[in-house]
């Protein structure tokens, strides 16, 4: 039932949580009602299948958990003061089901909740990977590159955040929206990133969350559809999602870019990011992620490898840094260049980036240096990073992968 368990948390969590949490207004309480939904869902339905309407009934339990809390916390209160003005446990009743609740997504509502202006923007994204996206607290600790424990209390502080602040179960008026927006897309960036690259474990991607992040991009792009940077992120995740098909080989393997079959490629979602691309770049200036899916574009419409518009890529990450000092971007940067103009060349951009203590110690710096320095002909050197890069891994497949290159390398 695990397969099951994990298909509930990562798409029908959200949804529930956000119908019960209109209907009661209680986000904290609110959350640990439906984890104790999901988790009765997880041992009951092995053995009595599932449901007819599985959300309803995830919907329904949970607010009978949440009204058992309420009850018990007011059994609690009234033993505590002995006050005759508390209702009797029997005059507190689970609400009517909600005749619509199997229509409405709440989704959307709850994204834009989670970054209200009364969360920091670290608390915001961290409380809606949570809520939202369903990620675990290591999970959203290996993203924020946070102890778990920090990560714990930094999620609790912003639940109770939203409790104080009484934000109402509602979108946001227009003005908001705007203010919040950045927020909110940054949130949808690093679900997805978690569902295409998992950052630990064995699994290399995860499509359930990868395909929650596009769900709700979608949503976002329905409701903004004039936004460029809202249209260049879902463009973004289409275009970098269609590759999804040919990035493990049969065993579960990593399989680069160059070395993918291009034609199991997703075409359909490569058209329609591209349109994306095309439309958003006409009606104004390019935000970061608008950028990043025109590169994602360059790339999925390279018939091979070697047809890549190198140079193109260069111009666009040269934008991109201009944008924002993001040492990933400039890290990118450094292997476009290196394809462009040669390894020689993007060695000397990585040594800009050894003193950077957002990435100096990352893998992907030790593995990006070890490709360019196999590519330049110095196997001994690669081999030393390769190495470093396989310690530092988090993640089964990647660590995999570089260790079958060192093998490879030590065999010619």
């Amino acid at each position: 039932m695990k397969t099951t368990g994990e298909h509930l948390l990562r798409e029908l969590a959200p949804q529930v949580l956000g119908a019960v949490v209109r209907r009661y207004g209680d986000f904290g309480a609110a959350e640990d009602a439906v984890q104790e939904a999901l988790t009765a869902a997880a041992f009951q339905w092995p053995r009595t299948g599932l449901p007819d309407t599985p959300r309803a009934w995830l919907i329904q339990v949970a607010a009978r958990k949440l009204t058992d809390q309420l009850r018990s916390e007011s059994a609690r209160r009234r033993r505590e003061t002995n006050s005759v003005l508390e209702a009797p446990p029997e005059e507190t009743v689970v609400p009517p089901p909600d005749e619509t609740a199997e229509e409405k997504d709440d989704s959307l509502v709850l994204l834009f909740m989670c970054c209200h202006p009364a969360l920091t923007r670290p608390s915001a994204i961290a409380l809606t990977l949570r809520a939202v996206g369903g990620l675990t607290t290591t999970e959203i600790a290996n993203a924020f590159l946070v102890p778990e424990a920090t990560m714990a209390q930094r999620i609790s502080r912003a639940k109770q955040s939203i409790k104080s602040s009484g934000v109402g179960f509602v979108l946001p008026p227009p003005e908001e929206r705007n203010a919040n927006l950045s927020a909110v897309l940054h949130v949808l960036y690093l679900i997805f990133n978690e569902g295409y690259a998992t950052s630990s474990g064995p699994a290399h991607q995860r499509v359930d969350l990868s395909s929650e992040a596009i769900r709700l991009a979608r949503a976002a792009h329905a409701l903004l559809p004039e936004s460029g940077e809202v249209s260049g992120l879902l463009a973004l995740m289409l275009l970098t999602d269609a590759r999804r098909p040919a990035r493990t080989g049969p065993s579960g393997e990593i399989v680069p870019l160059d070395e993918q079959d291009r034609s199991l490629w997703n075409q359909e979602a490569i058209a329609e990011g591209v349109e994306l691309v095309t439309d958003a770049m006409t009606r104004g200036p390019a935000g970061s992620y608008l950028l990043q899916a025109a590169i994602a574009a360059v790339h999925d419409e390279a018939p091979r490898a070697a047809d890549t518009d190198w140079p193109q890529i260069v111009a666009l990450y040269s934008a991109l840094m201009r944008l924002a000092d993001n040492p990933a971007v400039a890290l990118n940067h450094a292997v476009a260049v290196a394809m462009a103009h040669g390894p020689a060349e993007g060695l000397s951009l990585l040594e800009k980036l050894d003193g950077d203590p957002r990435i100096k110690d990352h893998y992907r710096l030790a593995a990006v240096r070890a490709h360019l320095l196999e590519r330049s002909g110095q196997i001994p050197a690669a081999l030393q990073y390769y190495e470093a890069a396989a310690e530092k891994t988090a993640s089964i497949p990647e660590r995999d992968y570089l260790l079958l290159k060192i093998a490879r390398l030590r065999s010619n």
